[in-house]
């Protein structure tokens, strides 16, 4: 079968046919949970290896000549293995902007996915990664419009860490953005931190913008943003992305979060 180009929009069946694709791949995937439920928001869907090797070995085989094809395989993939863990809740895939030629004809296989399994397209969220550089603003818009007009959730992942800043805000108006991990770090003891952070959380408040904090590692940090309004966090203080599983929270992770 020829591999499809950028100006052929593939389908489901095709993105589950990766042995031409060149790249072995599959998912870990990490919980986001809700601290003032203590329940788990939805799972996180991370590229590894076959056998749980780093993203970055995966990653570091895409190129220009894959990118398209890699970028619609992982979301097919990702779709697939939650519907056969059960996954409840939200699931959360990273996308490759510069990866996506046209929003309307590069979401049909999310889409065609999504019907077969009988999986609701608002419990799907697009994260964009702040760090990837993004020449054409126009464009980025344009995809994060195209899903929300499908009832997708849109994210930008890693914010505070990346080419765009605060811009990102304005310019897309996500439903969701991720406090990278560089700010939440010891959050509790960095007085610098707990400024930036309670300013980005207040412009969020301002816009309806929901936060999830990301690398939470320790009871204090989660503790400090819950008590600003912070209900959705992710991190090793609650669970490791768990190798094609679906990781549950232990009891202690909860433990001083009122």
């Amino acid at each position: 079968m020829q591999q499809p180009d950028k100006n052929y929009p593939i389908g489901c069946q095709v993105c589950r046919n990766t042995q031409d694709l060149g790249i072995d791949f599959t998912m870990a995937f990490q919980p986001i949970v809700d601290v003032t439920r203590r329940s788990i928001y939805g799972y996180e869907a991370l590229v590894r290896g076959p056998n749980n090797e780093s993203a970055f070995s995966v990653l570091s085989q895409v190129n220009d000549g894959n990118r398209y094809r890699f970028d619609q395989s992982i979301r097919v993939k990702a779709l697939d293995l939650a519907n056969k863990l059960g996954l409840q809740g939200i699931l959360s895939i990273n996308f490759l902007p510069n990866a996506v030629y046209r929003p309307e004809a590069c979401i049909r296989a999310t889409l065609e996915a999504a019907e077969e399994l009988n999986f609701p397209t608002e419990r799907i969220m697009f994260e964009v990664n702040e760090g990837e550089r993004v020449t054409d603003g126009d464009h980025l818009r344009g995809i994060f419009e195209e899903y929300k007009r499908h009832n997708f959730i849109t994210a930008i992942d890693d914010f505070g860490a990346g080419y765009a800043g605060l811009n990102l805000l304005a310019e897309l108006h996500p439903h969701i953005i991720k406090l990278d991990m560089a700010l939440t770090r010891n959050i509790h003891t960095d007085r610098v931190r707990r400024s930036l952070v309670f300013a980005i959380l207040a412009a969020c408040k301002e816009l309806s913008i929901q936060v999830i904090a990301e690398g939470i590692e320790c009871i204090e940090e989660c503790v400090v943003l819950a008590e600003k309004g912070v209900e959705l966090f992710q991190g090793y203080h609650f669970a490791k992305p768990g190798f094609e599983c679906l990781p549950s929270i232990p009891e202690s992770a909860w433990a001083s979060i009122n």
